[in-house]
């Protein structure tokens, strides 16, 4: 499985992004998708995850309805939309996968990553 993430950019405070996470070698539509980011001199954390139907959300506590997770018809694609963004959301921002059930909310939870994206706010 590749997943290949897009999206990111340079922002100002206030402004919004959209990232969008692209699966190909294998189908995953039933694998749950997961975003992380990690910003300079942190470790991984994580942001939100999605099962394969789209019937179970999960978010860190920041999200704070700042950002929604969501995938495509083909489930073969999660987006990450990002509204309000603030200078401490900067970091690089890694889509994940994995194939068995259950809420997954850490780094080792996930098997395959893609590449990540870089997000810059600027306040």
């Amino acid at each position: 499985v590749q997943l290949q993430a897009s999206g990111g950019g340079l922002v100002q405070a206030g402004g919004s992004l959209r990232l969008s996470c692209a699966a190909s070698g294998r189908t995953i539509s039933s694998y749950i998708m997961g975003w992380f980011r990690q910003a300079p001199g942190k470790e991984r954390e994580f942001v939100a995850a999605i099962s394969w139907n789209g019937g179970r959300i999960y978010y860190a506590d920041f999200v704070k309805g700042r950002l929604t997770i969501s995938r495509g018809n083909a489930k073969n694609t999660v987006y990450l939309q990002m509204n309000n963004l603030k200078s401490e959301d900067t970091a690089v921002y890694y889509c994940a996968a994995d194939p068995r059930s259950g809420a997954r909310y850490t780094s080792l939870d996930y098997n395959y990553w893609g590449q990540g994206t870089q997000v810059t706010v600027s306040s």
